[in-house]
């Protein structure tokens, strides 16, 4: 159990970040929470744990966070790095139910898409990490999961922003290397379609588990990975997707 320690959690109010705070929260993790609406403060109130209506994309509202951890508990331990899907993003993403033969548009994604996707699944990590490293070097080490996406293994054109989270992986690599030793860990879970995402059945058919992916089998990897029994894992890119990379390839 982790009774005493905090842990925040970013786009929290609704999917896999409220699904990982509550995880957090039953293994004895007081939690911060941050989401664009008002869902991370009623997850918060429910959980025992406190929160702030913010943006990944915003500095301020991140170090807002920050703040309140520290007032409120005087430590930060780990933080779940989680957000959701950019603007640029195809007509697949964004929709209620995910087909794969819709009519996709790679080279229609503006740079303003493209830009904004990288704000979204690659810098808003590098930003959370330049606030949060010197507190976790100062406690003596901590632990950093960042939620990325099976796109990044398997690019297809459903989902295209979602290779620019290769960035993101290479970045982590980066990361492991200069801080490992600060007793700081850093790794990426990269969720496959996850139960909260309706898909048609041939998906869900060419799935070797032959279904989508519970929230919570998200939520209880993030919560391993943040544990001390994952003290010897860092660096690495985490598919929990129900073999369905291996089944394309």
């Amino acid at each position: 159990m982790a009774t005493g320690k905090t842990a925040l959690v970013i786009a929290a109010g609704h999917g896999i970040g409220a699904a990982s705070a509550r995880a957090l929260a039953a293994q004895g993790w007081r939690v911060g929470l941050m989401s664009t609406s008002d869902a991370c403060e009623t997850l918060a109130a429910e959980l025992g744990g406190f929160a702030r209506r913010g943006s990944v994309t915003e500095t301020a509202d991140l170090q807002a966070l920050i703040d309140l951890a520290l007032a409120t508990t005087g430590r930060i331990d780990a933080v779940v790095n989680n957000t959701g899907h950019g603007a640029g993003s195809s007509a697949a993403t964004q929709a209620s139910t995910y087909n794969p033969d819709g009519d996709h548009h790679l080279l229609d994604i503006g740079d303003t898409d493209w830009h904004h996707g990288l704000d979204l699944y690659v810098l808003n990590v590098v930003r959370m990490a330049r606030l949060v490293t010197p507190i976790m070097q100062r406690r003596g080490g901590g632990a950093i999961v960042n939620i990325s996406s099976l796109g990044t293994v398997e690019p297809r054109p459903e989902y295209p922003l979602s290779v620019l989270r290769l960035a993101l992986h290479g970045f982590t690599k980066l990361y492991t290397d200069r801080y490992g030793r600060d007793g700081i860990r850093m790794n990426n879970v990269l969720p496959g379609f996850v139960e909260n995402w309706p898909v048609v059945d041939a998906v869900q058919r060419g799935t070797p588990i032959g279904r989508t992916v519970k929230l919570t089998e998200i939520a209880d990897t993030v919560a391993f990975l943040l544990s001390d029994g994952a003290g010897a894992i860092t660096g690495q890119n985490i598919l929990v997707d129900g073999g369905l990379v291996r089944a394309a390839r």
